[in-house]
């Protein structure tokens, strides 16, 4: 048959169509009882119209899809093919089931060869998307078992078609259909003598599926992040920063934004109240810094309440009782909780002129807009930190940084850009501009914020989904749409998470919470 006389169309079956799929099925299962009775076609098209697909050929059935619904714990668990039925062949639909269950999918033989049955298959897979269904179950018969039965048990012959050894036409089909074996299944069609009885149970999971819930406890799936280029300038108090903290947040605000984000050390200009007598002394100049990290915590959380924003406050120095001090990034619920993730690398220059120490825990956050990770400028460049985070189903990572050269800020963006493609997520970059020669160390930055995502087809043809004029200040805003990471983890062109090599590997996060006088853990809870 020439492709230029196929003239193909996908529909849903009717009752009219009855005497061509009676012709079909009968050519088709000709060695397993030929087609159902007409009262059992008209009662499933009646009872699931939508899952009951054609495909015709100038108005000639020759591809067919019958799908029941059915309540998934029922039929993910071993079951016959009579369960699905009443003593008079009437398919027991279940109107309010959560799980597609394949039936049947026959193409006519002549028209094998022009991947019609992967369009059906698409057509099943799309219709359980739109009606929010857990998944596709199927018990998929082994036609070619019988080749083999006296040379091998069914579970061997099921190994080595996965494994491409052996071509079975139903199975090796549905694994190419990106179907999983759940199980198998015994005396599941007992009159199936090519399957000597066995079937497989089959699965195609529904990644998108949301279990029904109240509105309010819905999480968003599209979020919109704004990002703050914040201008690095003298300050004449705490007050005049604040204001202009609050002047950001509000704007961020009036357009819906879900975050606010700013960068690290976005406070560091308070260093210039004093003198630069006393800025010569830097420890001392940045243990007065950390003097205004409760005000300025108790402002912000203020803020995120009173504008219903989520504020990731770049970072800010703590000193602890102890004496010691931490490059802390605060994260401020709209729902006036506050949590803190400690920077764990410490810079060559933290450390030397400011005695900065490392924190020594690492977390995700639970938000109303996605789960977070937050890494603090040189954090992002150890990939183990973000596999860690990834690992914990971070939809979102926070990179609030200040770098002083562009081949500084390049490390941090490279790496950034990195995380987002390795780990499948999306990574915000927020970084700092302006020169302040009055302040000692904050002399020029360098920074151009933007926002990468995984690099794949869902995505922009470089992954960048935003990005500021470097060197202004300015803000950025940029939608995420948390479905495509779910989509591109489990059908992407890659599957970077999924395709590890775990057992030659592994990533593991060492607990030390038994030392004494631990460091911060960079996940306390503090009180609004």
């Amino acid at each position: 048959m020439s492709l230029d006389d196929l003239h193909l169309n996908l529909r849903n079956l009717t009752p009219e169509d009855y005497p061509q799929l009676k012709t079909l099925m009968d050519r088709v299962y000709h060695d397993i009882g030929g087609a159902w009775p007409k009262r059992t076609i008209e009662r499933l098209i009646s009872e699931f119209p939508d899952g009951q697909i054609a495909i015709e050929d100038d108005e000639t059935l020759v591809g067919v899809a019958l799908t029941a619904r059915v309540d998934y714990e029922e039929f993910s668990n071993p079951h016959r093919y009579d369960d699905l039925m009443d003593q008079r062949e009437i398919i027991l639909n279940a109107p309010e089931g959560d799980a597609m269950y394949g039936l049947d999918v026959l193409i006519d033989p002549a028209y094998r060869g022009y991947r019609l049955g992967r369009r059906l298959y698409e057509a099943r897979k799309d219709l359980c998307k739109s009606l929010n269904m857990r998944a596709i179950l199927a018990g998929g018969r082994i036609p070619n078992y019988h080749q083999y039965a006296s040379e091998m048990s069914p579970a061997e012959y099921l190994d080595q078609v996965s494994r491409k050894e052996i071509h079975d036409p139903i199975l090796s089909f549905q694994l190419a259909n990106d179907f999983q074996i759940k199980r198998l299944l015994r005396k599941y069609l007992p009159e199936d003598e090519k399957s000597q009885g066995y079937a497989t149970l089959l699965e195609w999971n529904n990644i998108l599926f949301e279990p029904a819930e109240s509105v309010l406890d819905t999480r968003k799936t599209q979020v919109r992040v704004g990002a703050v280029q914040w201008q690095m300038r003298e300050f004449s108090s705490v007050e005049a920063v604040l204001q202009q903290a609050e002047y950001f947040v509000d704007a961020l605000s009036d357009y819906q934004s879900d975050f606010a984000v700013f960068p690290e050390l976005f406070n560091a200009p308070l260093m210039g109240l004093q003198d630069r007598a006393a800025q010569q002394d830097q420890i001392a100049a940045i243990r007065f810094l950390a003097g205004f990290t409760e005000r300025f915590k108790t402002e912000l959380s203020r803020m995120a309440v009173s504008y219903n924003i989520n504020i990731v406050a770049g970072s800010m120095i703590e000193e602890h009782e102890d004496g010691h001090l931490y490059n802390i990034a605060y994260l401020f619920h709209r729902d006036g909780n506050i949590e803190a993730q400690a920077k764990l690398h410490i810079t060559p220059q933290e450390r030397r002129d400011w005695i900065i120490e490392g924190g020594d825990d690492l977390r995700v956050f639970d938000t109303d807009a996605g789960r977070i990770g937050i890494l603090i400028c040189y954090d992002v460049e150890f990939p183990e930190l973000s596999r860690l985070l990834a690992d914990q189903d971070m939809d979102i990572l926070f990179v609030p940084f200040w770098t002083d050269t562009k081949n500084g800020y390049l490390r941090v963006r490279h790496c950034a850009q990195a995380r987002a493609i390795e780990n499948e997520c999306y990574v915000v970059l927020c970084g700092s501009v302006g020169n302040v020669p009055s302040i000692e160390n904050m002399e020029i930055q360098y920074a151009q914020s933007s926002v990468f995502s995984p690099s794949d087809f869902a995505f922009p043809h470089d992954a960048v989904l935003a990005e500021t004029t470097p060197n202004t200040e300015m803000i950025m805003f940029s939608d995420l749409d948390l479905t495509r990471l779910t989509v591109v983890r489990n059908e992407g062109s890659v599957t970077n998470l999924k395709d590890r090599r775990q057992d030659l590997f592994d990533l593991r996060w060492r607990d030390w919470s038994w030392k004494s006088g631990g460091r911060p853990s960079g996940s306390r809870q503090d009180d609004a």
